[in-house]
């Protein structure tokens, strides 16, 4: 099976894209970040991504919007969240949009990267049947 390798993370934290995209990229990943859903949606090849990994409360919209923004679009990309802020609000609604994981800063790397890896070897579709993995 061909895994997908390019990872896109979108976080508003410069420091939070930089330490996720050093660590994808020591685990033989290319990584392109992104500041803003805005800057997202300039990306020309988003469904070439194995996955997305999508910081639930950006600057400029939710990350849970967006995702449903990409569903919309007909974009299938597999989305791993993250965030600093979690509640029982923000998990229920972002479970429920469909993701491979979701995350609360701080996580561990391995976490992360187990997340991605499951995600790359994962055929581009919905949301499984099965749900969502939840990791924290």
């Amino acid at each position: 099976m061909l895994t997908r390798k390019s990872v896109l993370i979108v976080d508003d934290d410069p420091s939070m894209r930089k330490s996720i995209s050093r660590l994808l990229l020591e685990h033989g990943f290319d990584a392109t970040t992104f500041e803003s859903a805005r800057a997202l949606f300039c990306h020309a090849d988003l469904n070439r991504a194995a996955c997305i990994i999508l910081d639930v409360n950006l600057l400029d919209q939710s990350g849970i919007e967006l995702r449903r923004q990409l569903l919309r679009r007909g974009l299938l990309v597999p989305v791993i969240y993250v965030t600093g802020n979690d509640n029982r609000e923000s998990r229920s609604a972002a479970l429920e949009s469909g993701c491979a994981a979701y995350l609360t800063k701080p996580f561990a790397a391995k976490s992360l990267m187990d997340a991605v890896e499951r995600a790359s070897a994962a055929p581009a579709g919905p949301p499984t049947a099965n749900g969502p993995i939840q990791l924290s």
